[in-house]
């Protein structure tokens, strides 16, 4: 079973810390988020203890905590804080770690690094999370060229959204990554409706054995 997987997305708010939350509390896996911009409202990891269902213990602490819900290098800079990729390094757990970066793949951490870059250090295997809605074919198959270029090994594509049948289609059959499944939207979000669209909507073998 893949031990680490890599949680990335074609844009900001497309609903890839649902997915995160989800994909962990399947697994019965960690959860880390290396850097969080934004404190005011529910971060990512609040999110995920709240919908994962996972043990206490289980949603590792943040490295870096960035007050302005902005891009990190930016965020960082606005609190006198610089960003350290080497403090970024994987941590050693008992079991399976599901990681989210933020936003996009190339969303800056500092002037010089961006979340890709990253990535690429630690040839994780990625999971892409992608909106269904008009646009998402050109951001997606541009996500998956800049992971191709840096030999990121790629698991496939998660949709999120309405299905749009022939959009994921083309995606697939332009880029040649399989489509893992879809998280549709959920009118009441909880830990045991968030598990049931997971379990209907994804194969657990084809993500567990992708790396």
């Amino acid at each position: 079973m893949t031990k680490r997987i890599v949680i990335t997305g074609t844009d900001t708010g497309i609903g890839k810390t649902v997915f995160s939350a989800g994909l962990a509390g399947l697994l019965d896996a960690f959860y880390w988020k290396p850097v969080q911009s934004g404190l005011d409202e529910e971060t990512d990891s609040q999110v995920v203890e709240r919908l994962a269902g996972l043990p206490p213990g289980r949603v590792l602490p943040e490295v870096y905590r960035l007050k302005e819900p902005l891009s990190p290098h930016r965020s960082a800079e606005l609190d006198g804080v610089a960003i350290d990729v080497a403090k970024l390094s994987l941590p050693d757990l008992p079991g399976p770690l599901v990681i989210e970066g933020a936003g996009g793949l190339m969303v800056p951490l500092n002037r010089r690094t961006k979340f890709i870059d990253i990535f690429a250090q630690w040839r994780m295997p990625v999971i892409l999370c992608a909106r269904t809605p008009l646009g998402t074919i050109n951001h997606t198959l541009l996500s998956i060229e800049a992971l191709r270029a840096r030999s990121i090994p790629l698991i496939g594509i998660a949709f999120i959204g309405d299905e749009v049948a022939d959009t994921q289609r083309t995606i697939v059959e332009f880029s040649g990554v399989r489509q893992l499944g879809r998280l549709p939207h959920i009118d009441v979000l909880t830990s045991e409706t968030l598990r049931d669209a997971m379990v209907a909507g994804f194969d657990l073998t084809a993500i567990a054995g992708g790396e």
